[in-house]
């Protein structure tokens, strides 16, 4: 008899392994490929914005403040980091400082007002045009493409009302578990017993 399983018996079971430690049953499969497809997704919408931002500016920015250069622009008035940070579900106040930091040197953002009045951010005359020549590359690379796929705008209005409510659904979880945090160091509460 051959150690090789015959065709028949090779596609009765799953080509893949899905099992794994968050994917324990049907329902945390099903989360965890979500999960997994979200960070692929994230990590080439990064891409793609540092691609496009480079194709219109000789200016470096990761993902994170290509969005954040975005943001600031959306429409076109100033805002706080407050406003920023609220806008993009974001807690990490001193990131969001470097990245502007990192705007500003760039001469795509300029910083105005006080500690009294409020420090706000808009963009430059420059960061204008570089934010008019990114929507004219996206419109005509990136929303050019998704209007070629059948129904799928359609499907991208449903997938981001989706993303919406696992968002809150995360948060909720997030704060949950803060509620729980286990008490010592990490290495305590890791060291076996």
């Amino acid at each position: 008899m051959s150690k090789h399983p015959t065709v028949s018996a090779k596609h009765s079971r799953p080509a893949v392994n899905r099992s794994w430690h968050l994917a324990r049953t049907p329902d945390e499969l099903d989360v965890a490929e979500l999960e997994y497809a979200l960070i692929r997704s994230f990590e080439g919408f990064g891409h793609w914005q540092m691609q496009c931002l480079s194709a219109v500016a000789d200016f470096a920015a990761s993902g994170p403040e290509n969005a954040l250069l975005h943001m600031i622009r959306m429409n076109d008035r100033p805002k706080s980091i407050r406003d920023l940070a609220h806008m993009g579900n974001r807690d990490d106040i001193p990131n969001i400082q470097y990245s502007l930091r990192k705007l500003i040197k760039g001469g795509l953002v300029r910083k105005s007002g006080s500690g009294r009045s409020g420090v706000v951010y808009e963009v430059t005359a420059y960061g204008r045009e570089v934010t008019d020549a990114y929507a004219d590359v996206r419109s005509d690379l990136l929303i050019e493409a998704v209007k070629r796929v059948p129904d799928l705008m359609t499907r991208l209005q449903d997938a981001a009302h989706t993303l919406e409510l696992l968002t809150g659904i995360y948060d909720q979880a997030a704060r949950i578990a803060a509620t729980h945090r286990a008490a010592g160091t990490r290495e305590q509460r890791m060291k076996p017993s």
